[in-house]
């Protein structure tokens, strides 16, 4: 019998791994035998993660404390990674943050950070581990993590500099995946609707988002733990050979409305 989505072996980089989506993606490859390298900002953090995931899934992991906005520690991820494994099979990028403000009060400041961490991090990461690990092993599997605020706009929660930054991930995704298609990687987008993480909760978990779900999800519910895993898994996996350039909305089907 074929297991399709079999990662034995695999090593996966996971940006933004320290919670949230990131964690739970990061879970979901380790369930199928993939080795992790967790990265983000706060060491503590990737240390208990890095812990959780040996103790439950018996996988090997290497957790790097990195700022995407950072070429030098983006670069010195991909170097450790490539002494460490010899391997990068799979890149998701994770990483972001969100500025909710009225468009006419979004500073400089604020719009340029939001450019920096969710779109040029997104950039740096897939540059370095395309250069020195895919393109040389004529393989690779790239997922970037967008949002349906980079398909759609919102009338919830004014983020102007959120949308404009998941939209170019959306789209910089196509570019890189007609580029570095012939090397046999191929370069796909995960767009989340509203899902729940520890983040999120005290906001989806209100009368009012349960009414607003109701009447926006055909659904009528916001994703929970774990219903970002299989699109995570296929993606990421070999028998995803011929998925290339897709952005995938997982929302319950908030943006087909």
């Amino acid at each position: 019998m074929k297991n399709y989505f079999d990662l034995k072996g695999h090593v996966a980089i996971v940006t933004g791994c320290s919670g949230g989506l990131g964690v739970q993606m990061a879970k979901a490859l380790a369930n199928q035998g993939c080795n992790i390298v967790p990265i983000a900002r706060r060491m503590e953090k990737l240390e208990e993660v890095a812990k959780e995931l040996r103790d439950d899934y018996g996988v090997e992991v290497l957790p790097i404390r990195c700022d995407v906005t950072s070429t030098e520690m983006v670069e010195d991820v991909v170097k450790k990674t490539m002494e460490h494994f010899g391997r990068i099979d799979i890149l998701i990028n994770n990483a972001g943050t969100g500025a909710v403000a009225p468009a006419e009060d979004i500073s400089d400041e604020q719009f340029d950070n939001e450019m920096q961490i969710d779109l040029f991090g997104t950039f740096k990461m897939a540059r370095a581990v395309a250069k020195h690990a895919m393109i040389p092993a004529k393989y690779g599997r790239i997922i970037n993590i967008a949002s349906i605020y980079g398909l759609v706009g919102n009338k919830i929660a004014p983020c102007s500099p959120y949308h404009a930054a998941k939209g170019g991930v959306v789209n910089l995704s196509r570019g890189l995946a007609a580029e570095w298609g012939k090397y046999g990687i191929t370069v796909n987008t995960i767009c989340p609707g509203y899902f729940w993480t520890p983040l999120t909760k005290n906001t989806l978990e209100t009368d009012w988002f349960t009414e607003y779900a109701k009447r926006t999800i055909p659904v009528e519910r916001y994703g929970n733990e774990g219903e970002l895993d299989a699109a995570a898994i296929f993606l990421s996996s070999p028998a995803s050979s011929y998925v290339n350039g897709v952005a995938l909305p997982v929302d319950g089907g908030y943006t087909c409305v």
